[in-house]
């Protein structure tokens, strides 16, 4: 991938437009301010503090980007009528590879966007880049896990069509408790 990827999601009657576009440093700031909020610290898998914490996670993901097999999107809702666009969520490809048939997707919406369509929306642009961009490569199913009790992102896996497959048994430290499998694949 040599060009940077920007996808963008039109605006609805009920909500404004969104543009994905992948992490820079210059988003630090606004990853800390979100990252304050209790309930993404419960779901989420890493913790970030303050600005050391959120360069450190900026330049992971820039990383995958590098690398190919990680493709975080900071999700940017668009303000009218301004230049600045607010950071409401985030959105990731992982464990891409070459010729394997499954990789996982996951996201995140920050607390004053929640209960908008953000991250379905930000997901459904996500699912039709990674097919659009890896199938050539042998992608042929989206995975996304969420523990059981994370009824949000049920919700969210059920409206961007990735129906559910199993449920997962805890495997601490990184998934604690019981969790959900979605399956989305090429042809839904």
């Amino acid at each position: 991938m040599s060009a940077p990827v920007v996808l963008q999601v039109t605006a609805t009657l009920a909500w404004p437009a969104l543009v994905l576009r992948p992490w820079r440093m210059e988003d630090v700031a606004a990853l800390v301010e979100v990252s304050r909020d209790p309930a993404l610290r419960q779901w989420a898998s890493s913790v970030v503090d303050n600005d050391t914490d959120g360069a450190r996670w900026v330049q992971a993901q820039q990383w995958g980007w590098a690398a190919g097999d990680r493709f975080g999107f900071a999700v940017f809702e668009a303000q009218p009528g301004s230049v600045r666009e607010r950071l409401v969520g985030n959105v990731v490809l992982k464990e891409v590879t070459s010729g394997k048939p499954a990789a996982e997707v996951g996201y995140w919406t920050a607390a004053h966007a929640r209960g908008r369509g953000v991250a379905s929306r930000a997901l459904e642009a996500l699912t039709s880049w990674a097919f659009d961009t890896f199938e050539g490569d042998g992608l042929e199913r989206l995975e996304l896990l969420h523990q059981a009790d994370n009824l949000a992102s049920c919700r969210v896996a059920q409206k961007s069509r990735y129906a559910f497959d199993s449920v997962l048994p805890a495997a601490p430290p990184s998934f604690p408790r019981e969790g959900h499998l979605h399956i989305r694949r090429t042809s839904a």
